[in-house]
């Protein structure tokens, strides 16, 4: 099975995620900064949401850059985190609209949890259907950034209901290190190019 629709498929439902969280952010009655300033939690979740799904685009494209072939378990590993990015507008508009409250930043990052361990099922799922000796599996290698989010993601969820700014951190941090470009694959790639 080719890997073009998986793809098509993939973008179209990340835009749709992106266009939905955006029209979560209600535009205000008033015309001052007072009231742009009740907007502050609502754009910063927005802005942090923006950010984890554009990081989830940048590395699916870049995985199925070295995906050769697919298969019905690869199709429903990619639905599964498809299914947990599905629901960032929800976690990302209760945690805004609650000023960062325990709970809704509990439950954000439950979803980053979940997230996190589907794109590692996605991978593996490749890695089954390519072999260990695919591009992917070379790429990936012990994958130490994946599992720290995770373990970071899991260490948050209980910090939320101490205290919600250590969680935000977390969240931040983790954010933060997959900003950084994850050169594995396109490294992979150039050296089994030549």
């Amino acid at each position: 099975m080719g890997k073009n629709r998986l793809e098509a498929f993939s973008d179209g439902v990340l835009a749709i995620i992106i266009t939905i969280m955006v029209l979560e952010v209600k535009v205000p009655h008033g015309a001052d900064w007072a009231t742009l300033q009740t907007l502050v939690p609502v754009f910063f979740s927005y802005i942090l949401s923006f950010i984890y799904v554009g990081i989830y685009w940048n590395n699916h494209h870049h995985l199925f850059h070295a995906v050769k072939h697919t298969s019905g378990g690869v199709l429903w590993a990619n639905l599964h985190l498809l299914f947990w990015l599905s629901l960032f507008p929800f976690v990302t508009g209760w945690m805004g609209e609650n000023h960062f409250a325990p709970l809704p930043t509990a439950l954000y990052g439950g979803c980053l949890l979940m997230a996190g361990i589907a794109y590692w099922i996605l991978v593996h799922c490749i890695i089954t259907t390519e072999g260990k000796d695919s591009l992917v599996a070379k790429a990936v290698g012990k994958d130490i950034k994946g599992v720290i989010s995770v373990v970071v993601y899991a260490l948050a969820i209980p910090l939320a209901f101490i205290n919600i700014w250590f969680a935000q951190i977390g969240y931040i941090a983790v954010a933060l290190m997959w900003l950084i470009p994850d050169r594995r694959i396109e490294k992979t790639l150039s050296e089994n190019s030549h």
